[in-house]
């Protein structure tokens, strides 16, 4: 009889289904056998085996219902193995005892060779037979019978009604069990979907290489480490007066605009966010998917650069939604060997970066001027070639008993020239920023008249 499992997709399965397959085919088989005895010869010893075996299919019945009843986990799912063998087993008692009658053993057959495939393949297609063959075998060897062919009619009716009946059951059931197995699909999918979105928010709050590491099981890849790293810190001057003097919900979408737009040009130079502290940012090149020191070093000198170039036009957005005091951004960059790894305690943990040098890159932005970028001279050395930098001589910082040599980043080297790109200035009652890569063929003439009449309007006036 069919083996099936106790539970799919998480939902119990009635495992009382067994035993109806079970009931409907040994009823079939003990009809068979009530058709096939004799009632007009004289009462003998095969007659009585016959009656005998049709009994005791009806009484197997009861008996294997209690015993795979009282059974759970893996054994219940051997017991139900060992009781379908026994199934096929009977079965072929009863096709030997019924004198071979040709249809109902070609039902009975076809019914184990059905159970067999449906069960569990090839490997129970060979067990099922094999108890059938061992059936027909006993059968063949207490009943001994004529092996003539019969196809007697009135004997294949109860296992024609019982065989019918089985597969109108079994058809019933295959039907309940897809009608489950799509419901359970649908949620599967649902809660893949809800897992997906999860981890997708998820990844918004912890550093990818963390991420990636967590979400396919390799926490253990996560060692500490020591790791040659360019650190980038930086801050808004006056931040704590500014939270004072703006409403609460203009501050908050200020600062979200502002950290939106510094996390986006970090990943588009292939920055990791280590983490936000209020209105300051860390952002770590180097630990995932390094190019190597130099490259590391210059895509976050290029990440600052373009960082302060957004800072100044996001001035001219705040400016024209009320926000007068213009927002000043410090930035600081180190670079040197640091500790990468998870750090804290059982409960908590953080992966982060700890280090010499990484306080040396914030102790820089503390620092640097408003609109300044400091580097230090190891950061330098790495971009010199490719960035324009002006030396600033010594400074010192706390924590360190020496006074370290720091560079002012001006510009990339290909912005400088005839082929600068972005100009920018200020004065009171001044202001001006000209990106080049942003004016279209059709605005330029109209950029030239404008330039043209403040110009001509300046000269003409007379200023006291």
């Amino acid at each position: 009889m069919p083996d099936q499992p106790e539970g799919t997709s998480g939902q119990r399965i009635d495992h009382r289904y067994p035993f109806y397959f079970r009931t409907l085919i040994c009823f079939a088989a003990a009809g068979t056998l009530v058709n096939a005895v004799s009632w007009s010869a004289p009462w003998r010893l095969d007659k009585l085996i016959t009656l005998g075996m049709a009994v005791t299919l009806l009484v197997y019945t009861v008996v294997a219902f209690l015993i795979s009843r009282r059974q759970t986990g893996a054994s219940a799912a051997q017991t139900r193995r060992v009781l379908s063998f026994f199934d096929a087993t009977l079965i072929g008692v009863a096709i030997a005892l019924a004198n071979f009658n040709l249809l109902p053993s070609l039902l009975f057959v076809t019914m184990v060779q059905f159970n067999a495939l449906t069960e569990g393949g090839g490997r129970r297609w060979f067990e099922h037979n094999t108890g059938l063959l061992l059936g027909v075998g006993g059968g063949y060897l207490i009943h001994q019978p004529t092996l003539i062919v019969n196809s007697d009619l009135t004997i294949s009716a109860a296992s024609l009604i019982g065989v019918f009946t089985y597969f109108c059951a079994y058809a019933f059931y295959t039907h309940k069990q897809i009608a489950t197995l799509k419901k359970a699909h649908r949620d599967l999918s649902q809660e893949q979907y809800t897992g997906r979105m999860r981890t997708y928010k998820l990844s918004k709050y912890l550093p990818q290489r963390l991420w990636r590491a967590v979400t396919n099981g390799r926490e253990n890849e996560l060692a500490t480490e020591r790791k040659l790293l360019t650190v980038f810190f930086s801050d808004i001057k006056d931040f704590s007066q500014l939270t004072e003097e703006l409403e609460a919900e203009t501050f908050t979408q200020l600062l979200n605009s502002y950290l939106s737009e510094m996390a986006r040009i970090a990943g588009q130079y292939g920055g990791t966010i280590d983490k936000f502290i209020g209105d300051a940012v860390m952002v770590v090149f180097g630990d995932d998917d390094s190019k190597g020191p130099k490259s590391d070093a210059l895509r976050c000198v290029a990440m600052a650069l373009a960082m302060r170039k957004r800072v100044r036009e996001m001035k001219q957005e705040w400016y024209n939604k009320g926000i007068a005091r213009p927002l000043q951004v410090r930035m600081g960059i180190n670079t040197g060997y640091c500790t990468v790894g998870i750090f804290g305690t059982a409960n908590y943990q953080s992966y982060t970066v700890m280090g010499t040098h990484v306080n040396l890159a914030a102790r820089l932005e503390g620092a640097a001027q408003p609109g300044e970028i400091l580097i230090s001279h190891e950061t330098w050395a790495l971009i010199k070639h490719s960035v324009m930098c002006r030396d600033k001589g010594h400074v010192t910082v706390k924590g360190f008993s020496t006074p370290v040599k720091v560079y002012q980043v001006t510009d990339l080297r290909k912005n400088l020239g005839g082929q600068q790109g972005y100009l920018e200035d200020h004065a009171p009652g001044f202001s001006m920023h000209l990106d080049l890569d942003k004016v279209r063929n059709y605005d330029k003439d109209r950029v030239l008249q404008a330039l043209e009449k403040a110009a001509k309007t300046l000269k003409g006036k007379v200023i006291m």
